[in-house]
């Protein structure tokens, strides 16, 4: 069997006929029932009953419908890929983002629109854990995540490393320039994220480090809220940097927290050792001339 009849058997399967089918695929009857009956002598088995003026398909034509169906995919992505590779001028990115992973993700979009403006995007958000995930199962070629992760299966790319700010609607006085950890550990804590996963957490275990346990009166993971909790009065957080250039803060105070105590790196990822688009590497490309690297 080639490709070519495995379309024919979709074709004949879809339409229940075999005249349906023909006008389908624009060929003739005859050449189609031909190719019918070679697939059912080549396969040694019935893939099709003949039931009145339609046709009712066998356990073994299901089976084979379902492969063909997969290898019919397959084939139409190959062809889209080696189409690409000229320039990727074209085609969809599709790229997965961390809630507070890029801040100039928007600007580098733009550009990239700039240059490749036939090329679509699909851009889904989530947390680093799961977008890793997504990454495997090919449902988006690039992701932004936020480190550390076990990343054996990856091309990574380091953007940068971010430190992280205490923020508090009360200005406070603090006898050096940057916090320690143990400076705000009495402090009423928003944590941004939920428990065990990104952002919490990273600021968890800077506190289980220094064996400092904090003050959290709440979690949440929508950062515009826990601002908005924050200049309330609510409580207060620890957020990187990020966010303060994403956010305006007008009734909020910022302070930065000692790098050696808190850090977050930012990276660029792919799957290894798998095909990737030439429109997903020259958005790579734009991300390293860009100096976010």
């Amino acid at each position: 069997m080639d490709i070519r009849q495995l379309r024919y058997f979709i074709a004949i399967v879809e339409e229940q006929q075999i005249s349906a089918a023909a006008e389908r695929l624009h060929i003739s009857q005859p050449p189609l029932s031909q190719h019918l009956k070679a697939m059912e002598q080549e396969l040694d088995a019935k893939l099709i009953e003949r039931n009145g003026r339609f046709f009712e398909v066998t356990e073994a034509g299901k089976t084979l419908y379902k492969y063909a169906l997969q290898m019919n995919q397959l084939m139409a992505e190959a062809q889209s890929e080696v189409r690409e590779i000229g320039n990727g001028n074209s085609g969809t990115l599709k790229v997965g983002v961390n809630t507070l992973s890029v801040s100039k993700l928007s600007d580098v979009l733009q550009q990239f629109t700039q240059l490749y403006p036939n090329v679509t995007y699909k851009i889904q958000q989530n947390e680093s854990a799961h977008l890793c995930q997504l990454v495997r199962e090919r449902h988006v070629e690039l992701a932004f995540i936020r480190l550390p992760l076990e990343l054996e299966d990856f091309s990574v790319v380091h953007l940068y490393t971010e430190p992280f700010y205490f923020i508090t609607a009360q200005k406070r006085v603090f006898q050096t320039k940057e916090i320690s950890l143990s400076d705000i550990n009495n402090e009423s804590l928003i944590l941004p994220s939920t428990e065990g996963l990104g952002l919490h957490y990273l600021i968890w275990e800077a506190f289980s480090r220094q064996q400092i346990q904090p003050t959290i009166i709440s979690e949440c993971s929508d950062i515009t809220l826990l601002l908005k909790l924050v200049e309330a009065h609510f409580g207060t957080a620890i957020v990187p940097e990020t966010v303060l250039r994403q956010h305006y803060l007008s009734n909020i105070y910022a302070y930065k927290i000692d790098s050696s105590a808190l850090t977050s790196s930012i990276g660029l990822i792919w799957l290894k050792n798998h095909y990737l688009s030439k429109t997903a590497q020259n958005f790579v490309d734009l991300f390293k001339l860009n100096g976010l690297h």
